[in-house]
């Protein structure tokens, strides 16, 4: 692996402080087997006086969500009042996704997350990966045949007693005309579909966080989709466009503005 910039424990610190509680660990129900992670990511609609309205989407890579029925790990500190862990139990889940075209992405509207919630009694407290913070087309060009240190935030999967803890993995992504966007590293069990992070460096000492995209199954080196192609496909999510998709689409909410995801040092 490359050295690791004079940044890394910046970048890290970044991740956890404003990404912990973007990720949620699933897996086919009662198996053990289709083990995956999802996390929230709010797509800007615009921008307005009071701050960005969105649409929230849970996203992740597409095979693991073709299952009828899943196991998704609900940490306490995704939760309003705060609960233990808790295993839940979802009916009916493969038809709650929505398949972005041919990037191997899948994405479910917040509607039925947030619905759901409110039958049990408690609110959702996450982190969301930012539409700021998810790679552009220039991000993405700016990639070249040369590895870049990478930070992966997954669960893996306990070998020993199966828990889904988080993890952030740390790895390299490269880009080539061949290939596109590549993780080069371990990616643990329970790790596909994690969000995938670099430092995009600004000079004078300084960068900026970028969310590459999102970690999909395949041999190794994995493949990325890259969020600059995720955003477009989102495009044509839109609920009056969305063809056979499933019926519930992601509601415009309004969010708080949220502090710059840049980090200067010295």
């Amino acid at each position: 692996m490359s050295e690791l910039p004079d940044f890394h424990s910046a970048i890290v610190y970044l991740i956890n402080a404003d990404s912990a509680r973007a990720t949620l660990p699933f897996q086919r129900a009662n198996r053990a087997e289709q083990y995956a992670t999802a996390f929230w990511f709010n797509e800007l609609v615009r921008e307005t006086a009071e701050g960005a309205v969105v649409r929230q989407y849970l996203v992740t890579a597409g095979e693991p969500t073709r299952v009828e029925t899943a196991e998704i790990t609900l940490r306490q500190e995704l939760c309003s009042p705060a609960m233990s862990a808790e295993k839940v139990a979802m009916t009916g889940f493969a038809e709650g996704w929505i398949h972005l075209g041919d990037l191997g992405v899948a994405v479910m509207p917040d509607t039925a997350l947030y619905a759901y919630a409110a039958r049990k009694g408690w609110s959702w407290t996450t982190d969301e990966i930012t539409d700021g913070v998810a790679a552009t087309a220039e991000d993405i060009a700016a990639l070249d045949g040369t590895p870049v240190p990478a930070y992966l935030l997954g669960h893996p999967v306990d070998a020993e007693n199966g828990a889904r803890e988080q993890a952030l993995v740390v790895g390299e992504v490269v880009r080539t005309e061949e290939d596109g966007v590549r993780w080069l590293g371990t990616l643990p069990q329970g790790c596909v579909g994690a969000p995938v992070f670099i430092g995009a460096g600004l000079g004078e000492n300084s960068f900026k966080l970028v969310c590459v995209g999102v970690a999909l199954p395949g041999e190794g080196p994995h493949p990325i989709a890259t969020f600059d192609r995720i955003r477009t496909a989102l495009l044509t999510v839109a609920p009056e466009r969305r063809g056979d998709a499933p019926a519930t689409a992601a509601e415009p909410r309004s969010v708080a503005p949220k502090r710059r995801w840049w980090q200067r040092r010295g």
